[in-house]
């Protein structure tokens, strides 16, 4: 819940709407595995909307979005670095990483833990520019399904 909210508040100028509060409930109801990165990803879109409609009622000048949001989970699974990882994958990893970064490649939040044996810097290296993949295309999903021109 909270790395949620830090998530979503890094990309939002909060002082354009110091009269608003807005929660959102990010409850997944089919997943393999990376429930916390689809909450990100899947909560962004959603804050995305409400902050749109307040725009739509004219209660805000704009939206105050500076930047898209998402995050993906990595792992080293039987030595290879897999992005998205299913439970399988996840349950059985050898190092497990969460990236949360905005479309501009700026690091929000990284969450990392060997499962076993401590890894090198060059795997960080690796799952980084894989997680960073990974998140340009769900920016570009993002982007799509919203309707927002690149």
């Amino acid at each position: 819940q909270r790395l949620i909210g830090r998530s979503l508040r890094s990309v939002v100028d909060l002082s354009a709407m110091k009269d608003f509060s807005i929660c959102i409930d990010c409850d997944v109801l089919q997943a393999d595995g990376g429930t916390r990165v689809a909450s990100i990803s899947g909560g962004f879109v959603a804050l995305y909307l409400a902050l749109q409609k307040l725009v739509a009622e004219k209660r805000l000048h704009a939206n105050p979005i500076k930047e898209f949001v998402a995050a993906v989970s990595c792992d080293i699974y039987n030595g290879e670095a897999v992005l998205d990882v299913d439970y399988e994958e996840d349950s059985n990893s050898q190092v497990d990483m969460n990236f949360v970064m905005t479309e501009s490649g700026k690091i929000v939040e990284i969450q990392g833990t060997a499962e076993g044996e401590p890894f090198e810097e060059a795997q960080f290296n690796e799952l980084l520019a894989l997680g960073k993949q990974g998140i340009a295309q769900i920016v570009a999903l993002q982007k799509k399904v919203l309707g927002v021109d690149e």
